[in-house]
């Protein structure tokens, strides 16, 4: 059984920072291409960060230099550092672990950026 829990969101305020965390079982967690997702409420879900087996990062142009994807294949975990926060970052954030047809997603963990 797949799954995927992640972790770490909450309260900040503009300016602080967060670290998620998502916790993989039951799959081959090297092989598998990773990424976070959002959405927020009345928009659609986005990409915004993700890294491949190899660990090449990319990021959505409107994280880029605030936030960090990272990945411990011995934790079987993928880390998203998310600095300088905005209010429009606010958002449910999902995390991602995809193999060729193999899709799995996260439950989904809250970050709310309100002073």
């Amino acid at each position: 059984q797949v799954q995927l829990v992640e972790s770490g969101g909450g309260l900040v305020q503009p300016g602080g920072s967060l670290r998620l965390s998502c916790a993989a079982s039951g799959i081959v967690f090297g092989l598998y291409g990773l990424a976070w997702y959002r959405q927020a409420p009345g928009k659609q879900r986005e990409a915004v960060a993700g890294i491949t087996s190899g660990s090449t990062a990319t990021y959505a142009d409107s994280v880029k230099g605030r936030f960090t994807v990272s990945r411990d294949n011995t934790k079987n975990t993928v880390y998203l550092q998310m600095d300088s926060l905005k209010p429009e970052d606010t958002a449910a954030y999902y995390c991602n672990a995809k193999l060729g047809f193999n899709d799995f997603w996260g439950q989904g963990t809250q970050v709310t950026v309100s002073s």
